[in-house]
């Protein structure tokens, strides 16, 4: 029997398959598009009001004297305390589960199933998390501390299976290797393991902790919508972050006010670019570091 290539069921095809590319191509130009415009509509109305005065004065109820000073230091204390919370329990959670759990064990895969549901969670149910169990339960108030534990809860299983991924993708030879001149577990895991898998972890949290730092919903509410003027001294006080700030701006009235909130747009994506960068640096470096090794 000799096959027979069908020419025309060959060229229907073909041109289905040319439809779509122009489709995506189009739907990429428009997304392409809309975000320049954005860009360039927030550069215009927000560039202008960015100076020294609006990055160090606290906040006003007169636009021209209004300024972020702390939504920024509320931002980065937030995600320093976010941080020490999240790697912590995700980075140890995610070794545990694939270095030292049992492959076969329904209640680890249970487990596994159950961490990747919770990362396409809503924010706002963390939310209503943190406001039940930290803020009411715990009763730690609208404070740094019960911001900081919701945040973590939310950018958790970001985090845990990121860390996943790096230590499974990491060859079985090098576990081996470590086995085979007597080396522990847990050093095979220090030195043989964690190291590859560093630049794969540290994205990873990076990229949960820039989800983090733009996340409103949670924070709205465990409380944290309220007019702040003080930079926080300590993790039981009250505080504000740049999107909550960038939100009240945003619901008044005042022309002057909308303009102060693309001006915070511009400094949030100016942080976002920051850390994404530092993610990249992270990840350049170690591979440098694994090549010379090698």
């Amino acid at each position: 029997m000799t096959f027979r290539p069908d020419f025309q069921l060959y060229k229907k095809y073909y041109i289905y398959g040319t439809i779509f590319q122009i489709l995506c191509l189009v739907a990429n130009i428009l997304v392409i598009f809309l975000l320049f415009y954005l860009l360039f509509s927030l550069t215009i109305k927000g560039l202008p009001y960015l100076s020294k005065d609006f990055l160090l004065n606290p906040p006003s109820r007169f636009p021209e004297k209004s300024g972020i000073f702390p939504a920024i230091a509320g931002t980065f204390w937030l995600m320093i305390l976010t941080a020490f919370f999240s790697i912590i329990m995700g980075v140890f959670a995610a070794i545990y589960l694939e270095e030292y759990s049992s492959k076969s064990s329904k209640i680890i895969h249970l487990i596994k199933l159950n961490i990747q549901n919770l990362a396409g969670v809503p924010s706002i149910i963390y939310g209503i998390l943190g406001l039940t169990l930290f803020v009411r339960g715990l009763e730690l108030g609208r404070s740094l501390l019960a911001g900081a534990l919701t945040m973590s809860l939310l950018i958790l299983p970001t985090i845990t299976i990121a860390t996943q991924e790096a230590l499974r993708a990491v060859p079985d030879s090098f576990r081996y290797a470590g086995y085979g001149i007597g080396m522990t577990r847990w050093q095979v895991v220090r030195y043989q393991i964690l190291p590859i898998a560093m630049p794969g972890i540290l994205t990873g949290i990076i990229l949960a902790l820039s989800r983090a730092i733009g996340e409103t919903a949670p924070l709205i509410m465990i409380g944290a919508l309220t007019y702040v003027a003080t930079v926080p001294s300590s993790i039981m006080d009250s505080f504000t972050v740049i999107p909550i700030q960038i939100f009240n701006w945003t619901s008044l009235p005042q022309e002057g006010f909308h303009n102060l909130a693309a001006a915070g747009i511009i400094v949030l994506l100016v942080a976002l670019l920051l850390m994404n960068s530092f993610a990249i640096y992270l990840r350049i470096y170690f591979q440098r570091k694994l090549k010379k090794v090698e």
